[in-house]
C-alpha cells in the first residue's frame, strides 16, 4: 500500500508539473492571424521591382503603429523604420518586397490578382514576417537596449534595390549598423527548418553579352558567307571549359548559355547572332577568371574562323549584377547555437552554398566591419515534403508559379528567429 501511495504522489506530481511559459511564442501564436491576413493580402496584390507602393505602404503603417521612426521613399520605394532604444548597439534587419513577372497557377484561393505577376519567391512571407518582428521587439522593450533599423527593401529580384537605398544614404541618413540580419523562404527544406552556411551562402551572379559578327549570305553557297551560327556554337562548346578545364574543382562556378538569337529563314546564313550568359561565382578570383575567360574565348574563335579585327565577337558585361554573399563567421556561429538552443538540432542545420543571387551582401560590402547573416526557413509542408520524399527535383522550387509555401510555418518561424536573433544582439549589458 505504501509503494501504491508514493506511485501516486509521484504520478500526480508529474501531472502537476506546470509547463514552463514561453511569452514570445504565446505572442507570435496570438499574432499569427493577423499576419496570415497581411501575408494573404500582400500575395494577392504583388508589385513588380521599384513598383512596391502599396506593398511599402503597408510596412510603413504597421512599423509606425508600432512605434518606429518612419521614412518613405528611400531608394526608390525603399521604408526605413528606426526604433531608439537607449544606448547600445545598432542592429539592421531586412525584408524584401518586390514579386515577379510570372503568372500564378497555385490555385490559391488568395492567388494573385495582379496579371503575369507574382510572389513567386515568397517576399511576401518575408514582409508579414518583418511586421511580427517589428511588433515583439516593440513588446519587450524592456528586454533590449539599443537601436534597432527595419528595412524594406525593393528591387531585390534585379539586383538593384539595396545598392539603390545604400546610394541614397542608408548608412548616412539613418543609424549605421554593427549586424546586418535577413532570412529567405526556402523551397529546399521542409517548413519550419532554418538552414544557413558559414561563409558564402550565395552567389556572384553576372549577366554577359557576346555579339557574334558573321558574313552574311545564302545557305547554298557557305564559302561566300562567315556563319556566326557555327562561330557562336563554337564559343558555348569551348565556354564549357571554363569550368571544367580552367576552375580548380574545388572552387564553384557557373557559365550558363541562356540565349542563342540568330537568322530569320531556312536558307540565310545570318550577318550577326547574339548569345546571353549568366555567370555565377562565389570568390573575386574565380569571377574575374571567368569573366575575362568569355572574353578570351570569344576573340579567340573568332581569329580560328579567319574574321577580321573588326569583326570580332563584342563581349558587354551587363551593369546590372549581384555581389555574393558572405556571411561572417563570428554572427553566423553564434546564431546557429542560439537557433539549435531555441528550435533543437533537427531543426537548424549548416546546409550547402547555392548559385542563386541575392542582394543582400550589399549591406555588408558597402563596410566589411559589419556583422552579416542571411538564413533560410524552410516552406515546405510537411505533407509534401513526406510525398516527395525528401527529393527537392519533385518539388516546385521559388520563382515557379506553382510555388505556395506554407505560409504560417515559414512567418512564425522567421518571426521567432529573427526576434531572438534581434534581442540577443541587442542585449542589456
Amino acid at each position: 500500500m505504501k509503494k501504491l501511495i508514493s506511485l501516486l504522489a509521484a504520478t500526480t506530481a508529474v501531472i502537476a508539473t506546470p509547463v514552463r511559459a514561453d511569452p514570445l511564442a504565446d505572442a507570435i501564436k496570438a499574432d499569427m492571424p493577423g499576419l496570415t491576413a497581411i501575408y494573404r493580402d500582400l500575395h494577392i496584390h504583388p508589385e513588380l521591382s521599384f513598383k512596391e507602393g502599396r506593398s511599402a505602404g503597408i510596412m510603413a503603417e504597421e512599423a509606425k503603429k508600432a512605434g518606429f521612426e518612419v521614412t518613405s521613399g528611400v531608394g526608390g520605394t525603399g521604408v526605413v523604420a528606426i526604433l531608439r532604444n537607449g544606448s547600445g548597439p545598432v542592429l539592421l534587419l531586412r525584408a524584401d518586397m518586390d514579386a515577379l513577372p510570372v503568372a500564378e497557377q497555385t490555385g490559391l484561393p488568395y492567388a494573385s490578382q495582379n496579371p503575369g505577376v507574382m510572389h513567386a519567391c515568397g517576399h511576401d512571407t518575408h514582409m508579414a514576417s518583418w511586421i511580427g518582428v517589428a511588433r515583439r521587439m516593440a513588446a519587450m522593450k524592456d528586454r533590449w537596449s539599443g537601436t534597432l533599423v527595419m528595412v524594406g527593401q525593393p528591387a531585390e529580384e534585379i539586383g538593384s534595390g539595396a545598392r539603390a537605398m545604400l546610394k541614397d544614404g542608408l548608412y548616412s541618413r539613418f543609424p549605421k549598423p554593427s549586424t546586418v540580419i535577413a532570412f529567405h523562404d526556402s523551397a529546399a527544406l521542409p517548413a519550419g527548418t532554418i538552414g544557413t552556411v558559414d561563409g558564402y551562402i550565395m552567389a556572384n551572379v553576372d549577366s554577359v553579352d557576346v555579339q557574334v559578327k558573321g558574313v552574311g549570305g545564302h545557305g547554298a553557297y557557305p564559302h561566300l558567307a562567315k556563319d556566326p551560327i557555327v562561330l557562336g556554337s563554337r564559343i558555348v562548346t569551348t565556354l564549357q571549359t571554363l569550368i571544367s578545364r580552367e576552375t580548380d574543382p574545388l572552387e564553384s562556378g557557373v557559365v550558363t548559355v541562356g540565349s542563342f538569337q540568330a537568322g530569320t529563314k531556312h536558307n540565310i546564313i545570318p550577318p550577326d547572332a547574339k548569345l546571353q550568359l549568366t555567370v555565377r561565382s562565389y570568390t573575386p578570383e574565380v569571377r574575374q577568371h571567368l569573366l575575362d575567360g568569355i572574353a578570351r574565348i570569344a576573340k579567340g574563335e573568332g581569329i580560328a574562323a579567319g574574321l577580321p579585327d573588326d569583326r570580332l565577337p563584342v563581349v558587354t558585361l551587363q551593369d546590372q549584377r549581384t555581389p555574393a554573399t558572405f556571411n561572417t563567421h563570428e554572427v553566423t556561429t553564434h546564431m546557429v547555437d542560439l537557433f539549435r538552443n531555441r528550435f533543437g538540432q533537427e531543426r537548424v542545420k549548416l546546409i550547402k552554398p547555392q548559385m542563386g543571387g541575392e542582394d543582400f551582401s550589399e549591406f555588408y560590402l558597402a563596410d566589411k566591419s559589419i556583422q552579416s547573416l542571411l538564413f533560410w526557413v524552410g516552406g515546405v509542408s510537411a505533407e509534401k515534403w513526406k510525398a516527395a520524399g525528401g527529393d527537392v527535383t519533385k518539388l516546385p522550387s521559388i520563382h515557379s508559379p506553382f510555388w505556395a509555401p506554407d505560409a504560417d510555418a515559414v512567418i512564425s518561424t522567421a518571426v521567432e528567429a529573427m526576434t531572438i536573433a534581434a534581442l540577443d544582439v541587442l542585449k542589456k549589458g
